[in-house]
């Protein structure tokens, strides 16, 4: 078991079910998820948080991936204290984190992600994982590496049902394997270098190469924009991104969505009419509304 403490009030509810990453769920004993090959159960006490599953050793890499080396409090504050409506996006998600996830896991899962919604997505990848990625003690398989996935035929990925999305799976291994640049060389460049050079990959346009620099390299200054997200801005901040969180936008991003719970989901899914896809009563990706109570 590992304590991580002071984690300046990180809150797991809404950090792990915001549409950001999709290998967690909920549990009647917290939230249990599988990074990479690692299998954890996380909880909260007060203000520490508790991992079932990594060792002390590891506290590094779980400390980065929830981002408990940044000084969310000082962030939060700044932004209260430059612009009024991001005041009041901070009060509604004081607790919301933007985590650091693994770079391959990261750009595949958005991948999977487009034109989809949060239970189909989650489906997709652990079928993935069950498909091509190392068995783990706990039942639970790892995440593929590239090899692992580029291993992989075109008759055993559409047993994925991703449709069009396996061919771009397939692709972005083969790019992440030969010419496209190392995650630390991607991390480094400037914000449209990385974005361009993502996009060299087939499928990965402007939203999910901005995901992926955002989620899997903790490129902050990254901002990923789709329809909802632009009439969101374009109602909270008509006049652009406010300067007290330039260089840190994408954080700034989730603070100004409200995430819907997992029960909030199930009851729009039983309100669906007949007909209407998955999805359709939310139309904000991954289960998300923006902005409305902002006004």
């Amino acid at each position: 078991m590992l304590r991580l403490e002071h984690t300046g009030g990180l809150e797991l509810d809404s950090t792990l079910d915001c549409g950001q990453c999709f290998r967690w769920s909920r549990t009647p004993a917290g939230w249990a998820g599988v990074v990479d090959d690692r299998p954890v159960l996380a909880r909260m006490e007060g203000d520490t948080l508790i991992l079932e599953g990594p060792t002390e050793a590891e506290r590094d890499f779980w400390r980065r991936y929830f981002a408990l080396d940044v000084d969310y409090p000082a962030l939060l504050a700044r932004y209260q204290a430059g612009n009024r409506r991001l005041a009041a996006c901070v009060a509604e998600n004081p607790g919301i984190r933007v985590l650091r996830q693994p770079f391959f896991e990261t750009l595949c899962t958005f991948i999977l992600s487009q034109n989809n919604n949060i239970p189909r997505i989650r489906g997709l990848v652990e079928r993935l994982c069950a498909l091509c990625g190392r068995p783990l003690e706990s039942g639970q398989y790892a995440f593929p590496t590239p090899e692992q996935l580029a291993a992989c035929t075109e008759e055993q990925l559409a047993t994925l049902r991703a449709g069009w999305r396996a061919a771009y799976l397939a692709d972005a291994a083969q790019k992440v394997l030969g010419p496209l640049p190392g995650p630390e060389t991607l991390a480094a460049l400037p914000l449209a270098d990385a974005r361009a050079a993502l996009m060299t990959i087939h499928g990965v346009g402007p939203k999910v190469a901005d995901c992926t620099l955002l989620y899997g390299l903790g490129r902050w200054d990254a901002f990923p924009l789709d329809v909802w997200m632009k009439r969101a801005m374009a109602q909270l901040f008509p006049r652009g991104i406010p300067v007290c969180c330039r260089g840190t936008q994408g954080i700034a991003q989730h603070l100004c969505l409200r995430p819907r719970s997992s029960a909030q989901r199930r009851n729009a899914k039983a309100s669906r009419g007949p007909g209407r896809p998955p999805g359709e009563v939310n139309r904000p990706p991954h289960g998300r509304n923006f902005g409305q109570r902002f006004f």
